[in-house]
């Protein structure tokens, strides 16, 4: 981590470049320290996330510490973790300074986590944003579920199940951004956030350098999206796929139906009951603790282990998930993981 104050800048810069700044959880503690320390420290006016390095922000949470800790069945330092950064999560979305995020580059996971709950959140050309949770046998978190619950229609689903990527004009779009700075002009904003130029408000500057980006492709595809992912199970979500592929004769339609098909059976059943869930919860705070039961419940299942082995470890992208098939999970699997006793809550 790199922290510093400058021209009244409170600078956080996560500092791994050589793992695209996973996030560790001594990271968390650290971020967590220095915006306490600043929230009443008349010399930081501003705060500003970065990431070190030319390819992103933060690729997500240090899973292969997840992956440790399940083969070594000690779970409770992950949920340490995990409780760890929600409440820092948390505490940047109701921070009392202005609180910018820069996402150039790759922003996923626990990297949503830092940036999509900030006040002004800036994404780039090369920005790619995605909750890949699903991926591994998990689930969306870090309040991923709270701004995936709210994109427009069913793109949130969309996202949520299918672990797909964002470029800077969907993250506009779906509502994980709220500004698109070409990538060259970054360092002239911070510059521009130390010198107070008139105007003066750091959203007032932000908008010097804001452009408007192509239209967001992702949501020119809401139409089959919103008909095929607003069904009630996912199986179902699947059925409505093929029946739209084939009436269609539509490739795209195919591959979000085979891709959908390939993840982890537990995974994407309890992500479709998380984000329903979170539809209907009145805060983010809210939202985490969801969150903490549900992926409190996962870090036992085997599909953890098994996803970080496949795309970390190994890295053979072969998962065998255990149930393999939807229809071999138990009825009430969701019920059971959303409602998931936790040791302590996160507040």
């Amino acid at each position: 981590m790199s922290i510093r104050v400058h021209d009244g800048i409170g600078h956080l810069t996560l500092n791994r470049p050589e793992a695209l700044n996973a996030l560790t959880h001594s990271m968390v503690l650290l971020l967590t320290e220095a915006l306490t320390a600043w929230r009443d420290d008349p010399e930081v006016s501003l705060v500003v996330l970065d990431g070190a390095g030319d390819r992103g922000l933060c690729a997500g949470g240090d899973v292969r510490a997840l992956y440790d800790n399940a083969v070594s069945g000690d779970t409770g330092a992950s949920l340490a973790f995990l409780g760890d950064e929600y409440r820092l999560n948390a505490m940047i979305a109701e921070y009392p300074k202005p609180f910018v995020a820069i996402m150039d580059g790759v922003t996923m996971g626990g990297g949503i986590g830092l940036a999509g709950h900030a006040g002004i959140r800036v994404v780039t050309e090369r920005s790619r944003l995605a909750m890949p949770e699903t991926r591994i046998g998990f689930c969306p978190d870090v309040g991923g579920t709270w701004l995936l619950a709210r994109a427009p229609g069913e793109l949130g689903t969309y996202l949520a199940l299918s672990s797909a990527t964002m470029n800077g004009s969907d993250a506009l779009a779906l509502g994980f951004a709220d500004y698109f700075v070409p990538s060259e002009l970054l360092p002239h904003l911070i510059q521009a956030f130390a010198e107070r130029a008139d105007p003066g408000s750091p959203s007032e500057i932000v908008l010097l350098f804001d452009e408007t980006p192509e239209l967001s492709a992702l949501a020119a595809r809401r139409g089959w999206i919103d008909a095929c992912f607003s069904a009630d199970t996912v199986a179902e979500i699947i059925a409505r796929l093929d029946d739209y592929a084939a009436t269609h004769a539509s490739d795209e339609v195919r591959a979000a139906a085979d891709a959908l098909v390939a993840l982890s059976p537990t995974a994407v059943t309890v992500t479709l009951a998380a984000l329903r869930q979170a539809r209907e919860l009145p805060g983010l705070r809210d939202a985490l603790q969801l969150e903490y039961r549900a992926c409190g419940w996962l870090l036992d299942q085997p599909d953890l282990r098994e996803g970080i082995r496949a795309q970390i470890i190994d890295k053979d992208r072969s998962p065998r998930w255990n149930p393999a098939r939807l229809d071999l999970l138990a009825p009430d699997l969701a019920a059971v993981a959303l409602q998931h006793p936790v040791a302590a809550p996160l507040w």
